[in-house]
């Protein structure tokens, strides 16, 4: 009993009640995601000169690249195809898969930055912690579709899952589960501030700040793909997000120790971002 007082509660449903509207819960959270990391990227780009409007242009263009993108790897690493062919467009019930939509959208704004001729690496730089903003923000879609929760746990912070969603990750007599989706929330909140960070300390190679976030957004999925208990595709009995965040640290990984540093005598060639102040607006994701 004290431990369920000390819970998490979830949602009772995964909708939003405005008048006569009812809205997805899942997709409001990404939309607030992305609108935060529009304005973040805006506040950077206009710290070194840049147009507010070109972020938005960017976004324009990243945003539904990195959905496509999103879903697309879902389906192909995690998906049951027993389950109709209409459900792989049913993106308002959960199922993006992060590392492809990264993928695509990342691909998107550079061809963008290219046909505008844009600074692609700092402008790149301007945007990129944003990303994580947006997950941070997007990950609490998981707690209103009580969905890729992480194993039993009696801890003060476990959440609670309703009894369906429990018994079909097969743990009908059990209650609470590790909250994976605050885990990665915080984890992501800590990787903006840390990019900020690093961006200003001047030492990354201009672009280069994108490498920092795929190692430092994949550590964190390295560790959450070992709590989680929802269904993953497998290669060799490992879980595909494993394989894909190991491959991802070593070539970014690779990239920052070869490459990646900027050199003394480039250190004088374009400025780094201003310091400017966060303020953090108060998931399924793969």
């Amino acid at each position: 009993m004290l431990q369920l007082i000390a819970s998490i509660p979830s949602p009772s449903s995964g909708a939003l009640e405005l008048g006569p509207l009812t809205l997805r819960a899942y997709g409001v959270m990404i939309a607030l995601g992305v609108l935060a990391a529009v304005w973040l990227g805006q506040k950077r780009w206009s710290a070194v000169g840049g147009g507010p409007d070109e972020v938005a242009s960017v976004a324009m263009w990243a945003v539904p690249a990195g959905l496509v993108g999103a879903r697309i790897y879902h389906v192909l690493t995690d998906w049951r195809f027993d389950e109709g062919w209409a459900e792989p467009f049913k993106i308002w019930e959960g199922g993006l898969g992060i590392p492809g939509g990264i993928f695509t959208g990342v691909f998107a704004a550079m061809w963008l930055m290219r046909r505008n001729d844009w600074d692609k690496g700092s402008m790149l730089d301007a945007i990129i912690p944003g990303i994580p903003l947006a997950q941070a923000i997007g990950r609490w879609g998981n707690w209103f579709n009580q969905e890729l929760f992480g194993g039993p746990s009696e801890l003060p912070w476990a959440v609670e899952i309703d009894a369906r969603y429990a018994a079909a990750a097969g743990y009908p007599d059990v209650a609470t589960f590790h909250p994976t989706f605050l885990y990665e929330s915080l984890w992501n909140i800590g990787l903006v501030l840390f990019l900020i960070w690093i961006d200003r300390m001047q030492k990354i190679k201009r672009g280069g700040l994108f490498a920092v976030y795929v190692v430092g957004y994949l550590i964190a999925r390295l560790w959450l793909e070992t709590v989680r208990i929802d269904h993953a595709s497998e290669i060799a009995g490992v879980r595909v997000n494993i394989w894909m965040s190991i491959t991802g640290i070593f070539l970014a990984g690779g990239w920052l120790l070869l490459r990646g540093r900027r050199g003394a005598e480039s250190d004088d060639s374009s400025a780094g971002i201003e310091e400017i102040e966060v303020a953090v607006p108060e998931d399924g994701s793969a």
